[in-house]
């Protein structure tokens, strides 16, 4: 039922996150924030090396919501060959513009997923515009890593509720911001397709360090305890996000 996201910043810790036995590579550069990016060429090296073996998601940096920017980030790094690309919707402006924009990048089978941001007040009255315009997923997460996790912005009943629409519109669905071990059992009760992790992945559970082999298989676990396959929820991408 809850797949285990391991969020990686090399060919190194991507090996370790492939070893442990992550469901989703996810791509990025936390020094530069919730959502940071990897140089296009290191994203290219890590989707060589993984090689089809689990899929890989990148993020495309903590952008403006400018449409013409998010779509050319998007492009950018979907013809890096990773399977899902994650687009941040920041604060509350302009989203319906980035989802229309994005929308012709999804005609072509790009998968996109959408980010909002559990300490930003999401509008979960986005999801069925989102659902509409055929994005692959969604996900909540957290923009400022030092201000709290995930259920400390959110409720169980709001986290319910979220993960319960986004499904109900055929959206892969993740939660992710700053999760630990005691998380898990908590979050996988809401039914989500995956749970994501950096910073309880790493040493000193400090996002910006490495990745510690056994804090990696300590989560594994947790998760293990409770995972079913993640459902392949591939239809025909009108919009992808």
């Amino acid at each position: 039922m809850t797949g285990f996201l391991a969020s990686v910043t090399n060919i190194d810790e991507a090996r370790i996150a492939l070893e442990v036995g992550a469901d989703i590579v996810d791509l990025k550069n936390p020094v530069l924030g919730a959502l940071g990016a990897l140089p296009i060429a290191v994203i290219e090296e890590i989707v060589h090396f993984v090689d089809g073996r689990r899929p890989v998601s990148a993020t495309v940096g903590d952008l403006p919501m400018q449409p013409s920017v998010l779509c050319d980030a998007v492009e950018t790094t979907a013809a890096t060959g990773v399977d899902m690309v994650k687009v941040g919707f920041f604060g509350k402006e302009r989203h319906a513009e980035c989802v229309q924009i994005l929308a012709s990048v999804a005609q072509r089978g790009k998968k996109i997923i959408a980010v909002m941001f559990a300490d930003q007040q999401p509008d979960i009255t986005l999801l069925p515009l989102l659902a509409d315009a055929g994005f692959h997923g969604v996900m909540l997460d957290t923009a400022d890593k030092s201000a709290g996790g995930l259920r400390d912005w959110l409720s169980e009943s709001e986290l319910q509720d979220f993960v319960s629409t986004a499904l109900t519109h055929g959206l892969l669905t993740g939660l992710a911001g700053s999760l630990r071990e005691s998380d898990i059992l908590p979050l996988a009760s809401l039914g989500a397709d995956y749970l994501g992790f950096r910073g309880a992945l790493c040493s000193e559970n400090e996002r910006t360090f490495t990745l510690d082999l056994e804090r990696m298989i300590a989560i594994r676990r947790v998760v293990a305890q409770i995972q079913q396959p993640i459902p392949d929820r591939g239809r025909e991408v009108v919009i992808s996000l």
